[in-house]
């Protein structure tokens, strides 16, 4: 499964609502996730991959394409460490 997808699952499953919905150019307000969903989701996130997102480079996500992406090139860096 890719990160895209395993990220889709860990979200769908915070906020409640089917995978489906998410699009790389789809908000979190879209998907409706509040603001307590984003927070349990990226922390979620962090653990499954063992990352740390800085709330300033959070703050910058304007879609879920955004944060896959950096999620991917966090991952990418720490492999390559």
């Amino acid at each position: 499964m890719s990160v895209e997808e395993e990220m889709k699952e860990i979200i769908a499953n915070i906020v409640h609502v089917d995978k489906s919905l998410f699009t790389r150019t789809g908000t979190f307000k879209e998907m409706k996730a509040d603001s307590l969903d984003i927070v349990q989701a990226m922390v979620a996130i962090e653990d499954k991959y063992d990352i740390e997102i800085p709330d300033e480079e959070a703050q910058k996500f304007q879609n879920f394409g955004d944060f896959v992406d950096f999620v991917e090139k966090i991952i990418a860096k720490k492999g390559n460490a």
